[in-house]
């Protein structure tokens, strides 16, 4: 089968709405099976049927025509003590591709990910300030550039562009000392309508902690956990909550934003996490000791330069995390803390050291200690979690369909 003709064959994936009644069955049975995969890695015909309710002949049919379309891979017959070997189907990674831009208050991150969720290629921009203007010429160009790594045959197979930003970008304007006027553009810009109308993908926009909680459940070790809040540590702290094994977005998309759980303050006062958890914090220490901060923004992955500086803050940080981990967990009784940001893996696992060691200090009695895991993503995370956006729009379900065991 050519590739146009695979391509056209997805649109009953991609539109379980439109036709006849039974088109909207088989395509919400596609879905349903790829999702499953997804989530559970690759499954042969009798797993997909136990786990789905579907009979063994539909799941057949619907396998053989997703294997037709490049979505579905075949692995190798496993064979068993009787019976007729069985053949585990996995996700084709070429299958189909997705692209994420992250905007953030001092860089921005363009993404390219595959069926599975792996990084194909990445382009990234440093700025004191992002403004809309800016953003629209670097994510036009990029996304341009991006599509042309993947050659004329595979680019349709692109899903869409996910947009993973800050709510109100323009509200701390103030904070960071950049003109209020250029920062006020974005509020009186639909952005992602923008963006689609000069690139022609459809774009899906999220917040960006949030979204980088979206890529740890979706493709990190949030897919094997039912419930976990987690911290996205970056310019600003952000988290995200998942519950019963599906990102829990609230009535606004805004919940989990942890960023403003209350904290006591070195003199017992009222703060909040974001002042005390936030890379902007550590700029600021680094920048009282007279030093340049430009290395945090241009060089993220190694901030050995400020060793002293990273081993205040990182015991700063850890003990605020500490708190809001522990008020989480009086609200709802989760399993685990993930932690993960916008700095090395190192520092990382430092950050989660010290945050486990702060809990042990709480009087826990009348909650259960979560786990403290480090996240499975890192920086790219809330871009990753934008490219995830269109894949699940287009061709899978929401994991709230995959609870059957």
């Amino acid at each position: 089968m050519t590739a146009g003709a695979a391509d056209k064959r997805q649109q009953r994936v991609v539109d379980p709405s439109g036709g006849a009644n039974q088109s909207r069955v088989r395509a919400y049975n596609e879905r349903l099976v790829l999702s499953l995969v997804r989530r559970h890695g690759a499954l042969p015909k009798s797993q997909i049927a136990r786990r789905s309710g579907l009979s063994a002949q539909t799941v057949t049919v619907i396998m053989r025509s997703l294997e037709a379309d490049g979505l579905l891979l075949r692995g190798e017959p496993q064979r068993g003590r009787v019976g007729q070997p069985s053949i585990p189907m996995s996700l084709d990674p070429e299958g189909a591709f997705s692209i994420g831009l992250k905007i953030g208050r001092r860089s921005a991150e363009l993404v390219l990910i595959d069926f599975t969720g792996s990084l194909r290629a990445s382009l990234r921009r440093v700025y004191s300030y992002p403004t809309p203007d800016e953003i629209l010429r670097f994510a036009v160009a990029g996304i341009t550039k991006l599509c042309k790594t993947l050659g004329s045959r595979k680019t349709p197979r692109v899903a869409g562009v996910g947009i993973s930003m800050p709510f109100e970008l323009w509200s701390w304007a103030e904070k960071f000392d950049v003109p209020t006027e250029e920062m006020l553009a974005w509020k009186h810009l639909a952005f992602g309508e923008e963006l689609a109308s000069q690139c022609g993908l459809p774009v899906y926009v999220l917040n960006d902690a949030t979204s980088a909680c979206g890529a740890e459940l979706a493709f990190g070790r949030g897919s094997q956990m039912s419930d976990f809040v987690y911290f996205f540590v970056g310019t600003f702290v952000g988290g995200g909550i998942v519950i019963n094994n599906a990102l829990f977005s609230g009535r606004s998309g805004n919940a989990g934003a942890l960023g403003t759980m209350p904290v006591p303050d070195a003199d017992g006062n009222a703060s909040q996490l974001i002042d005390h958890s936030s890379v902007y914090g550590l700029e600021q220490m680094i920048i009282a000791k007279g030093k340049d901060p430009s290395p945090l923004w241009e060089k993220p992955d190694d901030w050995s330069i400020f060793s002293e500086e990273l081993d205040e803050w990182s015991g700063t940080a850890a003990g605020k995390l500490a708190w809001a981990i522990v008020a989480s967990c009086t609200v709802i009784d989760f399993s685990a803390a993930i932690i993960d940001g916008a700095f090395s893996d190192d520092l990382r696992e430092q950050l989660v050291r010290r945050t486990s060691a702060a809990l042990d200090a709480f009087d826990l009695q009348g909650i259960r200690r979560p786990q403290i895991l480090p996240g499975t993503i890192g920086r790219g995370a809330r871009a990753v979690g934008g490219a995830g956006q269109p894949l699940l729009a287009r061709y899978l379900l929401d994991q709230n369909v995959l609870f059957k065991t």
